[in-house]
């Protein structure tokens, strides 16, 4: 038996060419040969995927805030959201009531923009149904002199689906207030 020494060449041209006419590619997550179409069944194309719906609804969040819209906010937050936060002076809260204070009396009277940008958002996904996000939070705000002033906060957030809703259960604030007080 004589092989032809180009045999391997030819075959690599073939995989090659295979390859091109099927749009087959690596995942970029998962390293795996596959088609553009399967590559979002990948597990890290998965995780990927629900990274960033934590971070959409975090982002939601945050603009229910800075609208002062306390029903979207109501539908984000698991009604038994626990939190530590510089206006509950180190203190945990439970419930909806002390958010609804600020909502009622600050947030919704606010007529000036408020800006708000997510840096450097991490997420650690446990399970199938919990999450967890850390980030900087920065607000732009307008001051009572109408000036422009920003202000800082460190928040971790801990999500929780229930019935295919992702809900807010927990979060810790530390730095500036997330509100800006005007």
């Amino acid at each position: 038996c004589v092989i032809d020494p180009d045999f391997p060449h030819f075959i690599g041209l073939f995989i090659t060419f295979w390859l091109i006419i099927c749009e087959v590619e690596r995942c970029v997550g998962c390293a795996r040969w596959m088609t553009p179409d399967s590559c979002n069944l990948c597990p890290s194309s998965l995780f990927s995927a629900r990274k960033q719906e934590i971070i959409k609804m975090t982002e939601q969040l945050i603009e229910a805030i800075n609208n002062g819209d306390f029903e979207a906010y109501t539908r984000i937050c698991d009604p038994g959201l626990t939190s530590f936060e510089p206006e509950a002076l180190g203190n945990l809260v439970e419930g909806m009531d002390f958010h609804k204070f600020y909502f009622e009396n600050l947030l919704s009277k606010n007529s000036k923009p408020v800006h708000t940008t997510i840096l450097n958002p991490h997420v650690h996904l446990i399970g199938e149904d919990a999450a967890c996000i850390a980030y900087i939070r920065l607000t732009q705000f307008i001051d009572g002199q109408g000036r422009p002033r920003s202000c800082q906060s460190e928040e971790t957030r801990v999500w929780h689906r229930r019935d295919a809703k992702w809900l807010n259960v927990h979060f810790h604030c530390s730095g500036s207030p997330a509100a800006p007080l005007q």
